[in-house]
């Protein structure tokens, strides 16, 4: 069952990145350009860099610690991936707030798994998701605050 779930995991990471990244082919660009965006909104390029690396993190720790982040990890795979169909394309920045504000709090128990385990190099690994996951929330709330 442990190598089930080893390598479900690393997959379900790129399935739910693919789900994701099919809500770009639904967006109304223009819709998301002319919002009000906080100054440090950073160019639309630099998300394309980021998120690769970290799924690829995300899948990594995945592999490694399936046995202790299964069900979370789950959860958390499925709040990422809709969170971007509903912020781009239902447009609805104040739910998408929620399901984010949902994200972090998940994935600080999922911090917590790890150093609880000592699992340090996943904590490393998986760190900068998190850190990453509240600024997009600072980035949405104040799209939900300026418009």
């Amino acid at each position: 069952m442990n190598i089930i779930k080893n390598v479900s995991l690393p997959v379900l990471t790129f399935v739910f990145a693919w789900i994701g990244a099919q809500s770009t082919f639904n967006t109304d660009w223009l819709w998301y350009e002319n919002l009000n965006k906080s100054e440090l909104n950073p160019p639309s390029f630099v998300f394309g860099i980021v998120w690769p690396i970290l799924y690829t993190f995300m899948a990594i720790v995945s592999f490694l610690q399936a046995k202790i982040l299964f069900k979370p990890f789950i959860m958390q795979l499925f709040l990422n991936g809709a969170w971007s169909w509903i912020f781009f394309v239902f447009q609805l920045p104040e739910l998408a707030l929620l399901n984010i504000l949902i994200l972090i709090g998940i994935n600080t128990e999922i911090l917590r798994l790890l150093k609880q385990e000592r699992a340090y190099i996943s904590l490393i690994l998986y760190t900068p998701y998190v850190v990453w996951l509240c600024f997009a929330c600072y980035l949405n709330a104040s799209i939900s605050i300026l418009n």
